[in-house]
């Protein structure tokens, strides 16, 4: 069993000697029971509200290389021609706090019927897809200052 404990970030020029695939939840996690691809056991004790980054590499206390990798999984596409619909879309997203993967004119969300009716309504158009779901960090995601 590997257990991490240290974060590498992404820019590590090591070799991983395991792969672990985590869906968004996952990654938002800081604490984890793993397999890794390999069939490994992974315990991850990290840092709570610091999402792990596709493509981020871990190091285990005995000194292997992990490197994070985004499960597929099912989102909502939304997508129209015109900034302003689109503007429109991230804010009322954005004021219901929801978790939003966005693109030139396009976003992404987990499935959500009541959301999804209402990017329809605005005027995107949706669909679903198998992908990688990676949102936005977050205003606050590098840590809130008062000043």
């Amino acid at each position: 069993m590997l257990e991490v404990y240290e974060r590498l970030g992404t820019h590590c020029h090591r070799e991983a000697g395991q792969v672990v695939v985590l869906t968004h939840e996952q990654r938002d996690k800081g604490r984890l029971k793993l397999t890794s691809e390999s069939g490994e056991e992974v315990r991850v004790f990290l840092e709570r509200g610091k999402p792990l980054l596709v493509g981020e590499y871990l190091k285990s206390a005995c000194g292997q290389y992990i490197r994070v990798e985004g499960a597929v999984e099912e989102v909502a596409h939304a997508s129209c021609d015109d900034w302003h619909t689109f503007a429109r879309a991230c804010y009322h997203l954005g004021n219901r706090h929801t978790k939003v993967e966005v693109g030139e004119r396009w976003l992404r969300i987990k499935p959500d019927h009541v959301l999804e009716e209402m990017l329809a309504l605005l005027g995107l158009v949706i669909s679903h897809e198998q992908t990688v779901f990676v949102p936005e960090s977050g205003a606050y995601s590098h840590g809130h200052h008062h000043h």
